[in-house]
């Protein structure tokens, strides 16, 4: 039997990869202007939020969020300032992630991490700024959009607004990233169950995924609770599918190809779902997440190609 996933995989490949690189242009545009915007920064803090943030990534959230405000018909600017505080979020996290009282990484996407070229101090305040940047970025950009709504069509509720802000704080701390990183550490070295680490994933991980296209979705004008629930569910999905894949390239890939040290999570003796389950039904479960955020999207109002798209690449990428 032929699944949606396996259908969707088999086409456009060229197409898809120039619409990606549209993507991170016109992201990593925006991203420049508010980095280049930061005048009153210590020149070394700013030189090290540079380096965090254009040292190779995908720029996947902001994929997510341009794909799905596209979806019901959006131009891409109308929601840069979401797409940049998304990756921000993103990046800071990664900044964090590979300090020496976490996981210690040397390596990221093939470059020195920056606590290795700025030393441990500044890579801190470099997430810490990027992090406060994100939001910065998210409310002034929300703010002009009211100003300019004459021309963009776009004429959100204050409740609206708020709800975007909302859904990256979420996603960004307690009830996200933070609360996963901190699971995650406590769980080194131990035993876990299923239930246990699908917690870990979904909070580390996929809850910052989930929300690039909640926060897409809840920038449309007049978006309706169908949508808007099917959206929701298919970045449960991937988010989850996303972290389960990276767990397998961990174990199976090469260091000079994932541009971060190979076989890390065992060496740290992480739990991960190849650790329990083995990488066959590993695989599976990564098929299987995909097939079931496929088919949450068939529940929208409207055709989402592009979104069927990024999730099938997420999970067919070898870094």
């Amino acid at each position: 039997m032929v699944t949606m996933s396996q259908k969707v995989i088999d086409s456009g490949c060229t197409a898809f990869q120039s619409y990606i690189k549209r993507c991170q242009d016109q992201v990593e545009t925006a991203m420049r202007a508010c980095l280049n915007a930061q005048t009153g920064c210590a020149a070394a803090l700013a030189e090290a939020m540079v380096y965090a943030t254009f040292n190779g990534g995908k720029r996947i959230r902001p994929a997510l969020v341009y794909a799905t405000y596209e979806t019901f018909g959006g131009q891409w600017s109308v929601v840069d300032a979401i797409a940049v505080a998304v990756e921000f979020v993103h990046s800071y996290s990664l900044v964090h992630d590979d300090l020496p009282a976490m996981d210690d990484d040397e390596l990221r996407r093939g470059r020195p991490t920056c606590h290795i070229i700025f030393g441990e101090a500044m890579a801190i305040l470099a997430g810490d700024a990027l992090q406060s940047l994100a939001f910065e970025v998210l409310v002034t950009g929300l703010i002009n959009v009211t100003d300019q709504r004459h021309s963009s069509g776009l004429e959100l509720g204050i409740e609206q607004k708020l709800n975007v802000i909302k859904t990256l704080a979420a996603a960004s701390g307690t009830s996200g990233m933070a609360a996963g990183q901190a699971l995650d550490l406590s769980a080194t070295g131990q035993s876990l169950k299923e239930a246990d680490i699908l917690l870990v994933h979904n909070l580390k991980t996929g809850c910052l995924i989930k929300a690039s296209i909640e926060m897409g979705a809840l920038a449309v004008e007049g978006i309706i609770d169908t949508d808007l629930a099917a959206l929701v569910e298919f970045g449960r999905c991937i988010g989850l599918a996303f972290q389960i894949q990276d767990d397998i390239l961990d174990e199976v890939g090469k260091t000079e190809q994932l541009g971060k040290p190979a076989g890390s999570d065992k060496g740290l003796r992480k739990a991960t779902y190849p650790a329990i389950m083995g990488l066959d039904a590993a695989y599976d479960l990564v098929r299987v997440l995909l097939d079931q955020g496929l088919s949450a999207l068939q529940d929208l109002s409207v055709p989402a190609p592009r979104l069927e798209e990024i999730a099938c690449f997420l999970v067919e990428r070898d870094h």
